[in-house]
């Protein structure tokens, strides 16, 4: 809920452009976005790009489509600026400025009088030492004047413990070790992250603040800054690392990390990623763990608070994300899985000499019974258990032969009832054909009956029901595939 010295929530998402979307960061996006919305609040993306040493090429195009998938959309970011501005942090120099210029005035910044190599003659003497480097204790007694030329140093305003509220770790603290003179702006004019950030989140009227548990022993520098500025400090909500399947290490590239757009490219649908990641350092209570079929944001709105959020790590669990997004799968719409199915399938395929959409529609139900992405669907189709759908498979005799009868000659007069049986059948539905073969299965033998009609119609060992190959082929194509079966035997 809103904070008591806030009337509207306001959280923001703040990525760098320097590569891909990490899981991490989508989930941090995406709590964030759950939140605003909860108390009809808003959601800024904002990019911190004042590294440009480390910005790539595309990236905040990428940061957004990445958003955008995931269904976490913005009320202000690089394409919607605010009434504070520009969502980029490049454009919002001015603004840096302005702050800094008032630390000055009031004594609690200093442009650095070192070089780099004065100051790494202090470090090093430090590490000789054996006590931490600390700039505040080579702070200049005098300050020239900042001209933009120098970087700008924050004089801490003092020297003490800081105790601070956190909405998910309760009371943490960190001692007067953290603090520093830290720079402000750097010579290029550009600022530092520790200032940018809390100059943007008070422009902004950011409420909320959520982050990874990595910013905790930097929040004194943070918090010194609020102090010097005189200005409240938002909630902080420390969220739980995302790690590696086994538990013990965070997520990383090595333990199978992706970036967020490559599980698109793979088949997971957003509204499943969404209800994974939610679930990932996170619990509202009871088992339920998928959040309705197509409305999953909505529900995870309504449920969404920060008083569930756990302190421990939680799993990337990839099997759990696997089945998750096989329940959205089966829920969606014929259309809908058509269009999924053939974007995922091989050019392969459509070579197949009896390749047809009208097939390929009736293989949609029996290829989403097992299937969790495309990965899946791209290798069933390579290792060919889609081809019996659109050619006749080659096939030894012998596979014919159920394995209660002493010869595969046996076979021929079941097949030729099935023949007869079939001319017959109605082939609106696997169901209306099973119903057609069931009785002459059940007084035969169900395994001497639908072995051979089973191999008959896909040439594998391994494959789906007959009723269903039957349907997929259709009548004409069901027959002829059995009879070409009768002659193999006869010879």
């Amino acid at each position: 809920m809103p904070h008591k010295n806030h009337t509207k929530v306001v959280t923001r998402f703040a990525p760098s452009p320097t590569g891909y979307m990490h899981i991490g960061g989508a989930r941090t996006a995406l709590y964030a976005y759950l939140f605003a919305r909860k108390y009809n609040g808003t959601f800024i993306l904002r990019i911190e790009d004042t590294d440009k040493s480390r910005e790539v090429k595309g990236a905040i195009q990428h940061i957004q489509d990445s958003l955008q998938w995931l269904g976490t959309e913005w009320d202000y970011g690089p394409d919607k600026p605010g009434p504070f501005g520009s969502c980029i942090q490049s454009l919002r120099l001015e603004s840096y400025k302005k702050y800094a210029l008032k630390l000055v005035a009031k004594g609690l910044a200093y442009p650095d009088p070192y070089t780099e190599e004065e100051v790494e003659v202090f470090r090093v003497k430090a590490e000789t030492e054996k006590r931490p480097f600390l700039f505040r204790n080579h702070r200049p007694k005098t300050f020239d004047t900042w001209d933009g030329t120098k970087p700008l140093r924050l004089k801490v305003p003092e020297i003490k413990r800081y105790e601070w509220q956190d909405a998910v770790r309760g009371t943490l603290t960190a001692g007067e070790e953290m603090l520093d003179d830290i720079i402000l702006i750097k010579a290029d004019g550009y600022p530092t992250y520790n200032f940018a950030h809390i100059i943007d989140d008070l422009e902004m009227g950011v409420t909320h603040v959520m982050r990874g548990e990595e910013f905790i022993s930097s929040t004194p520098k943070f918090l010194s800054i609020y102090d010097a500025l005189e200005i409240a400090y938002p909630v902080f909500a420390t969220l739980p690392p995302i790690m590696g399947p086994d538990g013990k290490k965070k997520l990383s590239k090595r333990d199978g990390a992706k970036d967020l757009m490559d599980y698109a490219k793979d088949g997971y649908l957003p509204e499943a990623m969404r209800n994974f990641l939610a679930l990932i350092g996170w619990n509202p209570g009871g088992n339920e763990e998928i959040f309705g079929s197509n409305d999953s944001d909505h529900t995870l709105i309504e449920k969404f608070s920060l008083d569930k959020i756990q302190r421990s790590g939680g799993a990337f669990n990839e099997e759990k994300l696997c089945w998750m997004n096989r329940e959205y799968l089966i829920k969606q719409p014929l259309d809908f899985k058509y269009t999924y199915l053939k974007e995922a399938l091989p050019e392969t395929i459509f070579a197949l000499p009896q390749y047809s959409d009208e097939r390929l529609l009736k293989l949609v139900p029996v290829i989403f019974e097992r299937i969790q992405n495309k990965i899946a669907i791209r290798d069933a189709a390579n290792a060919r258990e889609y081809d019996f759908a659109f050619t006749i498979q080659s096939y030894k005799t012998d596979l014919l032969k159920w394995k209660n009868d002493d010869t595969v000659a046996a076979a021929v007069p079941r097949l030729k009832q099935l023949v007869k049986l079939l001319e017959k059948a109605d082939f609106s539905s696997p169901d209306s054909i099973k119903k057609a073969l069931w009785s002459y299965a059940e007084e035969t033998g169900k395994g001497e009956v639908l072995w051979p009609l089973r191999v008959a119609l896909s040439g594998v060992e391994r494959s789906p029901d007959p009723f269903s190959i039957a349907f997929i082929l259709g009548k004409d194509e069901t027959i002829s595939r059995i009879l070409t079966a009768c002659d193999k035997i006869i010879g």
